[in-house]
């Protein structure tokens, strides 16, 4: 089945905000990474959800509720549970509790584009 045009704006902006979070990490600035992460998997599953069913998007920014309507697997449902609270976090200080880019390092930000991308990468072969 084919994208309507409104699920395929939904996921070509999904890999722009994932470009945009590997850009951002591989320039240091891994805050912005993993703020950028949580849209890109959060307009993912949006667009799955859109291509399966016509009722209106939830407006919900809760990765693991979304993952739930679009019955992804446990390891996934983890992931997107350890991603959700970085939207907010790498946001806001007071959310953090501290400077935000104090709080990420390459390594520990590495993570959350890699598994954006398989997030991604499920949403995509579950969209044809």
């Amino acid at each position: 089945m084919a994208m309507r045009e409104e699920t395929e704006f939904w996921w070509e902006q999904a890999k722009r905000d994932l470009k945009i979070a590997e850009h951002n990490h591989a320039n240091g600035d891994y805050e912005a990474c993993a703020f950028f992460c949580e849209p890109a998997a959060q307009k993912a599953l949006k667009a799955l959800l859109m291509h399966r069913t016509d009722k209106p998007l939830p407006r919900i920014h809760n990765l693991v509720e979304l993952g739930r309507l679009v019955e992804a697997d446990g390891k996934m449902s983890i992931f997107l549970g350890q991603l959700t609270p970085h939207y907010m976090i790498a946001r806001y200080p007071d959310a953090a509790g501290a400077v935000t880019t104090e709080l990420n390092d390459g390594w520990m930000s590495r993570r959350f584009p890699l598994g954006t991308k398989e997030v991604l990468a499920w949403c995509r072969k579950h969209l044809r």
